[in-house]
């Protein structure tokens, strides 16, 4: 799933309309992204905290793709801040994504209940 460049900052922590056109309006194919989406980031925050600069960068990398994916530009944002961190702002930079991946999540919860 081609995700494009990161969109401007859209006011939920999912841009549904973009979800939407990536899995060509069906539901089922909607609710299963979004649902790995969320178990990756399960997957990829404990790295991001704890498996220093390059790992960071990694999974960072990983989730702004996956992010962009389905609509979740916020996290895409600061994922992408994170991979260009300096030392002096890197930690404060993952908190800031650990914070979208948190909303999104939230976000996630309630379109797939």
């Amino acid at each position: 799933m081609p995700s494009g460049p990161i969109s401007p900052e859209p006011s939920a922590a999912i841009d549904v309309a973009h979800l939407s056109r990536m899995t060509l309006g069906e539901r089922s194919l909607e609710r299963e992204v979004l649902t790995l989406f969320d178990r990756q980031a399960d997957r990829l925050l404990p790295r991001l905290r704890t498996g220093g600069r390059t790992a960071a960068a990694t999974a960072a990398h990983t989730l702004k793709g996956s992010a962009s994916g389905i609509g979740a530009f916020r996290v895409a944002r600061a994922a992408e801040a994170v991979e260009q961190a300096d030392d002096a702002d890197f930690a404060a930079a993952v908190e800031r994504l650990a914070a979208a991946l948190a909303e999104a999540k939230a976000e996630i919860a309630r379109l797939t209940a």
